[in-house]
């Protein structure tokens, strides 16, 4: 409220409000942003849940007085109908169980509920469709087809966008009497039961809106396809009809027959489910063994959280993607809520303490790297600790809720949660609504369902209480074997067609095997459906064509030797790259708690050998270009130098500042507002010379980034940095010297922490869209001299299709690298998790130096984390 209100949603790193338009664009991301103060109506019924009434009034009174629903903007159907509609009539719903206790909110008459019904009609134009499926956008001034929309055009939703609507349209149907947002909700979910692939019962991830083709076929429990499973069974909790949950446990039966790999879930092809589409997984499917336990299917949800738990032990938090061998994928952490979900409902259907201390290492983890001065910061990367300006509203909405939830006793809470249906964004909906206005007639469909095992079909709920009271080590057991997957086992996924292969004859040709001169393998090749070219840049090109193979099984391996083909060249790729680095400030008021991305530097210190890092003051060069002997060598001396980017190398600048004296060196990108939330982090390359004269470590910052140590100087003369490969633990960087002890063991204490509530591809369902790899570039000369790609983006090399697939190699004298030059994937257990990375090779330009960029000053920054301080203080000696 003090930083960022009426803003949809707080950035905590400036401590200010993002508006949309007023930030550089995120993408898809920013399509959740409807400037209808987000993170307020997410929170409101969390509020309650906090126990915190009086602040849940007023926040109340701020929605219906402020919040305008009218605004020409072009939103995400998904992520306004699961945050702004499920947060207003989550909100309704508590709001309603207030005044009926007599206390509070005497004076609320159906307010939230009539702005949820605006709401509603301003989403229904989405609909407009053949199919039913929904735009995946809409404007909430003007509809899809209106000449002003600015809409409209798309032909592809995902299917968590189309299949995730029914609990709060059916919410408002039940609420308002008005039966519409019902209907429609339902032939969604119907048109997606019918355009499933029906000899494997599973679902892709994206589907044409107007013909209901799938476009992506691939079909998995994470990013794209999650929440509509979640929602068929919480449609049958919710609103009592069977034929949700007879569509819900057929899915679940494919599920766990074709992608459920214990202790992993793998995406296979929905046409050719005993393959794997992909080798690692994003972490939106952490919320799968929470969905588990509501089945009733405890053993499976136990597996696959411990290993996402060790994960989370080896990262601190789970990156957005990891591989089958638990290394890095996606390094982002946007600080999801779907694990914490799954840890509350393990622990209700358990009551093992076990889950009471996983909870704990995430609040540990919460304050320890992720609180920054106005808030929590995304994880920019869980390797370097480095933060970006980012809190999403589910942060406040989940994460707090659930966590809370955990630890909280039934006399902690106001209200009986059981008494509610959590929908996929945390929102509670009264399970009453099941027998209020059914206005939709419900259809005898099981004869269309496929003949399953009667021990899937159970026709009541799990019991919410205790499942093993008379086996307390039941989890254990299951959890015990997991225990060293990710450190010590390194365990490889083993695909169903290979393990159904046992011993049996092994694939016909490997990927670390080919060359491209063996006219053995070119006629192994042909047989599989796969032909080379060789392209005019020396590069080798792979096709493969799954008619042209000599049978259906010679197809299969012909996919799969792509896929490994695939897996190989982007190995070799990340091992030619280096990671981000970190920039994180140390000294007062800091104390480490704000970490920064750095791009590297091809020479000088390699600060991934160096563990300790670079530690010293800040200051300014002059000239400040860095691109001439420095003439104020006494204020750099012992120093890391400030520089900006431009009209020279970098190595140039490297030498300068050593000669004068300096321990490292901080290049900052002199184009305004350039932030690494939007652009590829530079990889700072050498100047063509050899420059193992240069031994002080180098880093690159963008100008947001740059600016945030920039002003921190205007307020604090004295800045001390830590240059580094990651972030530092506090209590390590404050080794032997004085520091307040709530910095280093505050713990996450929900009393006050709810006084921070001023406020994916959307969260939910496009992980991928958000999440895309790190990208870091080689950068040494001018700008104007061009650029040149070193490599193929591995992420253009994956199979669109099972039927069309190609991938372009380099040609090293016709072959690729067989065993002896190609070294496998390295283990969990070593080092190497290093993301796909894009090098280029750029220059240096322009001279301009901007210290008047806008953010807010340093003593306003400063000024609530004087009161936070206070607050760690008096709660130095409470306990979790």
């Amino acid at each position: 409220q003090e930083h960022a209100y009426p803003a949809d949603e707080l950035m905590p790193l400036t401590c200010r409000g993002r508006v949309r338009g007023q930030e550089p664009s995120r993408g898809d991301v920013d399509d959740a942003l409807g400037k209808f103060s987000l993170t307020l109506i997410d929170t409101l019924d969390t509020l309650v849940v906090l126990n915190k009434t009086k602040e849940f009034e007023e926040a109340v009174k701020k929605v219906i007085k402020d919040v305008n629903l009218d605004n020409d903007i072009v939103v995400s159907v998904f992520e306004t109908n699961i945050r702004v509609l499920g947060g207003l009539l989550g909100g309704h719903s508590v709001a309603i169980m207030l005044k009926e206790k007599g206390e509070y909110m005497q004076w609320y008459n159906g307010e939230l509920l009539r702005m949820a019904k605006e709401l509603g009609y301003k989403l229904l134009p989405a609909f407009n469709t053949t199919s039913g499926l929904p735009y995946p956008r809409v404007n909430l001034k003007f509809g899809v087809r209106h000449p002003e929309a600015r809409t409209g055009t798309e032909t592809d939703t995902c299917t968590a966008c189309a299949g995730t609507l029914i609990l709060e349209f059916a919410a408002l149907s039940r609420f308002t009497g008005t039966s519409i947002f019902e209907e429609y909700a339902r032939k969604a979910l119907d048109f997606i039961w019918e355009k499933r692939q029906r000899s494997s019962n599973l679902v892709g991830v994206t589907i044409n809106i107007h013909t209901g083709d799938w476009v992506r076929k691939d079909s998995g429990v994470g990013a794209g396809i999650d929440s509509y499973y979640e929602y068929l069974l919480k449609a049958y909790v919710l609103l009592g009809d069977d034929s949700f949950l007879e569509r819900f446990n057929t899915h679940y039966d494919a599920i766990m027959r074709y992608i459920s790999q214990p202790p992993l879930l793998l995406d296979v092809h929905i046409h050719k489910p005993m393959l794997n589409a992909r080798t690692w997984m994003d972490s939106l499917l952490a919320f799968f063994p929470g969905l588990q336990v509501l089945k009733g299917d405890i053993r499976p949800a136990i597996e696959t959280h411990e290993m996402l738990y060790q994960v989370i032990k080896k990262h601190n938090f789970l990156p957005e993607a990891f591989t089958t061998d638990f290394r890095v994928h996606w390094a982002q952490h946007p600080l999801r809520p779907e694990f914490a979900e799954s840890t509350y409902f393990l622990y209700k259907a358990t009551g093992d303490p076990y889950y009471l201390e996983v909870g704990k290492t995430l609040i540990e983890n919460l304050n320890k790297y992720a609180r920054v001065p106005c808030g929590f910061a995304a994880m920019k990367d869980v390797r370097t600790g480095s933060h970006e300006d980012r809190m999403d509203s589910f942060f406040l909405a989940e994460m707090f809720k659930y966590l809370y939830l955990l630890f909280a006793d039934k006399e902690d809470m106001i209200f009986d949660i059981e008494d509610y249906i959590f929908t996929t964004e945390a929102h509670l909906l009264p399970l009453w609504l099941s027998t209020t206005n059914q206005t939709v007639s419900k259809k005898n469909t099981t004869t269309e369902y496929t003949e399953l095992d009667d021990s899937n079909f159970d026709w009541t709920c799990p019991n919410t209480q205790i499942l093993f009271p008379n086996d307390p080590m039941f989890a254990q057991s299951i959890r015990e074997p997991l225990k060293n997957v990710v450190d010590k086992s390194c365990p490889r996924g083993i695909s169903r067609a290979e393990e159904s292969l046992g011993s049996g004859p092994k694939p016909p040709l490997r990927a670390r095997d080919f060359m491209a001169s063996n006219p053995e393998h070119l006629e192994i090749l042909k047989k599989m459906g796969v032909s080379l070219i060789h392209l005019k840049d020396g590069r080798v090109q792979l096709v493969q064509h799954a008619v042209q193979a000599a049978s259906s099984l010679d197809a299969e391996d012909g996919l799969r030797f792509m896929q490994e083909m695939i897996e190989l060249s982007s190995q070799q790729q990340k091992e030619q790259q280096l990671p981000p680095r970190a920039v994180q400030i140390v000294s007062h008021p800091f104390f480490g708690r704000v970490v920064l991305t750095a791009g590297p530097a091809q020479f000088g210190m390699d600060l991934s050998k160096h563990k300790a890092g670079t530690r010293g003051f800040v200051a300014a060069i002059k000239p400040y270009n860095g691109c001439s002997e420095v003439t104020n060598p006494e204020a750099v001396k012992e120093k890391i130098a400030l520089m900006q980017r431009g009209q020279c190398m970098f190595a140039e600048k490297a030498r300068n500042i050593q000669k004068a004296g300096a321990i490292g060196g901080i290049v900052i990108d002199d184009n305004e507002g350039s932030s690494s939330d939007t652009a590829p982090l530079f990889q700072m390359a050498g100047d063509g010379k050899n420059t193992d004269d240069i031994t002080i470590p180098m880093l690159f910052l963008f100008n947001k980034e740059g600016n945030i140590i920039l002003d921190a100087i205007r307020e604090y003369e004295a800045v001390e940095v830590l240059l580094s490969d990651k972030a530092k633990d506090r209590a390590t960087i404050f080794k032997g010297k004085m520091i307040p002890n709530y910095i280093i063991d505050s713990n996450l204490e929900m009393e006050s922490m709810d006084q921070k509530l001023p406020e994916n591809d959307s969260h939910k369902q496009s992980s991928e869209a958000t999440s895309a790899s790190q990208d870091v570039r080689a950068v040494s000369e001018e700008p104007e001299e061009g650029e040149s790609s070193a490599f193929t983006d591995p992420e253009s090399l994956s199979p669109a299709d099972a039927d069309s697939d190609s991938i372009s190699i380099p040609n090293q004298d016709s072959s690729v690298p067989g065993t002896d030059e190609a070294s496998a994937p390295e283990p969990a257990c070593t080092q190497g998790d290093h993301q796909p990375q894009e090098q280029k090779t750029e220059t240096e330009s322009n001279s301009k130096v901007n210290w008047d960029n806008k953010v807010q000053p340093m003593e306003s920054i400063l000024a609530d984390w004087n009161e936070d301080i206070e607050a760690f203080e008096m709660m130095e000696k409470d306990e979790l």
